[in-house]
């Protein structure tokens, strides 16, 4: 295995469909699946099989249809929930289970009402169980962000000897800075025996806005397996967004990370997975926004226009966007109308753009942002022929 490869662990169908209104139905996750597998996603998450019939039933004709990425169903440390999972991925020609439990103080103590010893004892049960019906387990230390290091790294090493494959290290409630998330995960790779054996991976939340910058945290420090979302759909703020931990290792060669998700599928994609589960992307969202690439500052236009890259890190392209926008607004420069005429074919003299300008800023005033017909106005207002 490549040291520097990290594993895009997909969970738009899991976490993401835990929001409430994205439910949704077997052919709408059939159809993301594929595209996930199209953009050379890892592992996809299916579901929780034993949560619904339904749910089970997706999972199972998702295991049958898709061949190249790994198909992962979730469970809980419960022999049931185990079993079904192993039911449904059965036909995967790659399958994981995904099993744990909850080791912070609160989860331990308040919610599952256990003590450190019996959590140990049923983390080990479980991973020994799924090991059973497949070689791929994943262990996940529910609320790992929150839980003692030391406590952690023995849960870590219980899963390690019994099986587990992959050792998840949720920050379940978004609460994790950075640093700490990163150390989180340095320590863990430090002082779990056999960790060698395992991948570690991130699976963080948005609660404080910092799921992104927690994953790359912990891929720095030894993790190899990002857990995230397309848009970053997810329960209350959302999970890790997919299209932003992808560009971030490759926009930043220096990190020497890399991942086989094609790039310019992000955009394809977004448009996807917002249409099926009605949830809109926000315009200033990173890479996939509709403002991601737009300028309608004047000062920003003219550089652009002159060098994309003077206020563009990322080629449109790349992420399947069709092209750097200038959006003509109150603020814009005269290099802008002149950029937005030349895309109407229309070249002007600089007599001719002064007075177009003047006339553009009077009706800029009266509307948030002008298109090519109100180019055309500006024209025959003008009397200028094209």
């Amino acid at each position: 295995m490549d040291s520097n490869k990290v594993h895009i662990f997909d969970t738009t169908l899991r976490d993401g469909e835990q929001v409430p209104g994205c439910q949704l139905n077997a052919w709408e996750k059939i159809e993301i699946a594929k595209q996930l597998e199209k953009m050379g996603v890892d592992i996809i998450e299916a579901g929780f099989p034993v949560s619904s019939p339904g749910d089970f039933q997706s999972v199972t004709q998702l295991a049958k249809t898709i061949k190249d990425s790994t198909i992962c169903a979730l469970s809980r440390a419960v022999e049931k929930d185990i079993v079904v999972a192993a039911e449904a991925v059965v036909h995967a020609k790659r399958p994981r289970i995904h099993t744990g439990i909850g080791t912070s103080d609160s989860h331990v103590f308040d919610k599952l009402r256990l003590t450190r010893e019996q959590v140990l004892e049923r983390a080990a049960f479980a991973v020994k169980t799924a090991k059973k019906y497949v070689e791929d387990v994943e262990f996940y230390a529910e609320d790992a962000g929150r839980t003692d290091n030391e406590f952690l790294a023995r849960v870590c090493e219980v899963a390690v000897a019994n099986g587990a494959t992959v050792l998840n290290i949720p920050d379940t409630t978004g609460y994790c800075l950075p640093s700490e998330y990163g150390e989180k995960i340095k320590y863990l790779r430090e002082n779990v025996k056999g960790v060698e054996k395992a991948i570690l991976s991130t699976h963080c939340h948005n609660d404080l806005g910092l799921a992104t910058a927690n994953s790359v945290s912990g891929v720095m420090n030894g993790a190899r397996q990002i857990e995230c979302t397309i848009n970053g759909i997810g329960e209350r703020a959302g999970n890790t967004s997919m299209e932003e931990v992808v560009m971030i290792m490759k926009q930043h060669s220096s990190l020497d990370y890399f991942s086989n998700v094609k790039t310019e599928l992000l955009c394809e994609t977004s448009k996807m997975v917002s249409e099926l589960m009605h949830m809109p992307v926000q315009p200033n969202k990173a890479i996939v926004g509709s403002n991601a690439f737009a300028h309608s500052s004047g000062i920003h236009q003219d550089g652009v226009i002159k060098n994309r890259e003077t206020y563009e890190i990322i080629d449109p392209k790349i992420v399947g966007a069709q092209d750097s926008s200038i959006v003509l607004t109150a603020r814009s420069g005269r290099a802008a109308l002149a950029y937005r005429f030349q895309k109407i074919n229309v070249k002007l003299s600089k007599d001719e753009l002064n007075s177009a300008y003047s006339l553009f800023l009077t009706h800029a005033d009266k509307k948030k942002q002008l298109n090519n017909d109100d180019l055309q106005v500006i024209l025959n207002e003008l009397s200028i022929r094209v």
